[in-house]
């Protein structure tokens, strides 16, 4: 759910309820062309297998820029091209450079039905003569820039379309979120909870059960004495009251159970969990 959208010299920010998922899109103009539907020079799509020269030329030029910065190389993401390319054939079918036209799903939505998985998302498109020239004009605008050297994105995927002798460009970059099953969300809770030394149920039932509700457990389920129900796209920590109650010594078991994430939509990826204390 959206919760702000402003704008400011440019930049378009999009913050959704918790502030923590952050969609950010620039545009940079180089050409403009006039006319109604241009004649493409298909190219084939932008896949883990067959990357596209130019897209390769366009990562290899942003991943010696991110070193110099000191932030990590961006990886290939096979889905976020697909969302890329589909963008830019509109680009270049529109003309006028945008981030969304008329009857096409926004930035995250189309990278999610590409089947994408991330909790955060930007954008940079461009027209350009050639993938340096691309490069360097993202580099000398300050939002470009930005985008490309952000060290919280980890993911690229990156399209270009060939009409009328120039480039159509768009990088979509994200932090990649991991596609895991309930059974792995549940163990990797698991590993975070038993340095404390509270044993951990092997039946994670009645914990499933409290995690698709809102409030309290399944009628005739047994009361805890703590529940805790969270999501978070990161299972790298245990929430501070979560923590505190581990530490306080006054429960003998832990029951954790995953769920679908509330308000999940096919965009920003999250995992939902609940933990029964007992």
């Amino acid at each position: 759910m959206i919760a702000r959208l402003r704008f400011r010299l440019g930049l378009t920010v999009i913050v959704n309820i918790s502030g923590k998922y952050l969609y950010r899109a620039l545009a940079l103009l180089i050409v403009s062309l006039a006319g109604s539907v241009i004649a493409l020079a298909q190219r084939s799509a932008a896949t883990d297998e067959a990357v596209q020269p130019e897209a390769a030329q366009i990562l290899a030029l942003a991943n010696q820029a991110r070193a110099a910065a000191g932030a990590r190389p961006l990886q290939w993401d096979g889905n976020l091209a697909v969302a890329a390319r589909k963008h830019c054939l509109r680009m270049a079918a529109e003309g006028p450079l945008a981030h969304r036209y008329p009857g096409e799903l926004d930035l995250a939505e189309r990278a999610g039905q590409a089947g994408a998985r991330f909790s955060l998302i930007e954008e940079n498109i461009a027209i350009g003569p050639t993938p340096s020239d691309i490069h360097e004009q993202w580099m000398y605008s300050p939002g470009h820039r930005t985008n490309l050297l952000n060290p919280q994105v980890n993911r690229v995927g990156i399209a270009v379309v060939v009409s009328r002798g120039v480039l159509y460009a768009t990088a979509d970059y994200a932090r990649g979120v991991q596609d895991l099953s309930a059974n792995e969300v549940e163990a990797r809770v698991a590993a975070l909870i038993r340095p404390s030394g509270l044993p951990v149920s092997p039946d994670p039932r009645q914990a499933r059960a409290a995690c698709a509700m809102a409030s309290g457990v399944p009628e005739g389920s047994a009361r805890p004495g703590f529940i805790m129900r969270w999501q978070d796209s990161e299972l790298s920590k245990l929430p501070d009251a979560l923590a505190q109650r581990l530490a306080s010594g006054q429960y003998h078991q832990a029951v954790i159970g995953s769920c679908t994430s509330a308000g999940a939509d096919n965009t920003f990826t999250a995992y939902r969990i609940a933990v029964l204390l007992y």
